[in-house]
Parts: C-alpha cells; structure tokens; sequence
C-alpha cells in the first residue's frame, strides 16, 4: 500500500536582513531659509463702536486682503539673489517721493459709523453700493431716485425746497428723507464709486452738482456761485454745493474715484468735467496743445487749475464726453 507524500512548503525563512547604509552625499542639503518678502501696507479699517457696525466689521465675501508668503520652489532664485532684490526694493521705495501723495481708486470696502446708525460701501469701484442701517429716529437725507431697497420699518418723506439758485443751478428742488429703524441701500445712477467725506465743524467743501449722494441730518447744503468763465467751461455750470456742518455726507461719481492732495503752493490741472468734490481755490486756464484738451463746445485747451493747500476728489469718466461718443456710435449705426 502507498504512503502518501506531502511536498514541502516552498515558503522560504531567511534571517532578518538591515538595509545597507546609505553613503553621505558629501556636501550639506540647500538652503531654504529665503528672506521674507517685504511687508505690503494694508489699510487699516475703522473699529465700530455699536453692535450695527460690529455686524459690518467681517468681510461678507471671505476674502482676506493679504495673501500668504509663497512657499520655496525648485525653480526660484538663489537665496543671495532674493537678498539683492529685497534689498533693490527696499531702496527704490525709501527713495524721496518727486509728486505729492495720490491716492488712486480702491476695491475694498469702506465700513464706518456715525451718530444713529452704520454704514458700508460694497461693490467698488464702478458698481457702488451704499447700505446703511438706521437706528430708531435716525434721520438720513439722499438725493431722490437714489434708493435701490428699504426696510419695510423705514419711513420715506420727499420735501420741495425751492430756490432761484437751485433752479438757474439745475439742481435737485425735491429730497427724499429716510428715517430709521431699518437698513436702506443707495446707489448711483450712472456706473461710478462712491466715497465718503467727514465734517467736524470747520471743514468747507465745494461739491459737484451732480455728485450729492446722501447725508446725515446735521450737514448744511447751499448753493454758492462761480465766476462766468467758471460755470462755463468747468463743467459743473454756474451754482455748486457748499457743504458744511457735522457730520458724514457721500458723494457719487460717473466711474472711479481719485483723490489727489496738492500741497501748499503747488498747481494742478484737472480737465473739466472731471471734477468731483475741492476744499481749495482753483481758476480757469489754457494749457498747452498735446494736454488736457476739450472740444470747442466746453472751451478748447481750457483746464481748471487748483492751487495748493488742499485735496481735490476726481473722477475717470466724463459724462458728456461720454454722451457725445454713444451719440455718434449710434448714429452711425
């Protein structure tokens, strides 16, 4: 009788093998220990001081307005090369400013207080939107045709102020007064920024006709008159607002909005039309051919001229210029 045979297991038993060493390259690992980049300016926001303007204080849209260093790659410089750089930065911006301080346009919104509610301009800089909460009795004053949506708890009340200022200026005779409890958005007709402007008493201010957007109840609103040449050729006719008082007031622009401080004793043009608030004096020149240059209609070569001490908000776009080139767009179609 056959016995059975069992094969042996082809399982094999080695001893525990460590792994070989691995051979020092000879030269230390690289150095990733960059520089940090140079520090970037961010703007400081206002701290609110009620639980309406706590509600503000956070971005809505989760974006931070500074980005994380970059992390080191393969492909960027050498550290000593980084070093060069940085330190080339570092020079070109200590160097001493040529021109006075400009402040170009802004995208980042723009969040206060005031005495009765809070406020935010959101959507920059050619969408503008003013949202404001109101407070029980808070009183705000806007230029009608201005309100996009209102709190169902917001009494609205239009009032006709007439005057032959206003009606030789072309400015508004109604306005309309929202009272509060209750959130109310504003915005401006055309596309364009909004900004804002702080009175504490003392402070004066030349406004655009067109440019009034809102304002609390303690700001002064009055009409004073330009020279003929001025009401002519500035574009913005015969009659300006004069703002004074205490407290906040907004104005609108047709596209971006540029403030420009000029210091004292120094000139600047600005080409007609382009005007938006001034605190300083400024008069009617003619400039060279190749610059700042209008049509014949508007005065050609004639440009407003300030005159330092003072801070002058401009704004990108020229409304009739604006107007004359849809108009022959149009027309040749």
């Amino acid at each position: 009788m056959a016995t059975s045979y069992q094969p042996p297991s082809q399982e094999g038993h080695y001893p525990p093998f460590p792994p070989p060493p691995q051979p020092s390259p000879g030269f230390p690992p690289q150095n990733f220990s960059y520089p940090p980049p140079p520090k970037q300016p961010t703007p400081a926001s206002p701290q609110p001081g009620d639980a309406h303007a706590a509600a503000y204080a956070t971005n809505p849209y989760g974006q931070s307005s500074a980005s994380p260093p970059p992390q080191p790659q393969g492909h960027q410089s050498t550290p000593s090369q980084s070093s060069n750089m940085a330190v080339q930065a570092q020079r070109t911006s200590a160097g001493p400013s040529q021109f006075s301080q400009f402040v170009t346009s802004t995208s980042q919104d723009d969040v206060g207080t005031f005495n009765g509610g809070s406020y935010r301009i959101s959507h920059r800089d050619t969408n503008s939107l003013l949202t404001l909460q109101l407070a029980v009795g808070c009183p705000i004053e806007a230029k009608p045709g201005a309100m996009i949506a209102m709190s169902h708890t917001i009494t609205l009340r239009g009032s006709i102020k007439f005057s032959l200022k206003k009606m030789f200026a072309g400015g508004e005779m109604s306005l309309s007064t929202y009272t509060g409890p209750g959130e109310l958005l504003l915005a401006p007709a055309a596309l364009g920024d909004i900004i804002m402007l702080r009175f504490s008493g003392s402070d004066q201010w030349k406004v655009g006709k067109d440019a009034f957007l809102a304002s609390t109840s303690g700001i002064s609103k009055d009409y004073q008159a330009q020279g003929l040449s001025k009401g002519v050729f500035s574009g913005e006719g015969l009659f300006v607002y004069k703002l004074s008082g205490v407290g906040l007031v907004w104005l609108q622009s047709f596209g971006a909005i540029i403030r420009k401080d000029i210091a004292d004793g120094e000139s600047y043009y600005v080409d007609n039309g382009h005007l938006v608030a001034w605190n300083c004096k400024y008069k009617m020149e003619r400039v060279a051919s190749g610059g700042i240059i209008s049509n014949i209609s508007s005065g050609e070569g004639l440009a407003c001229r300030f005159t330092g001490p003072g801070t002058v908000y401009l704004q990108t776009r020229n409304v009739t210029a604006f107007a004359a080139h849809i108009g022959a767009h149009t027309a040749s179609n």
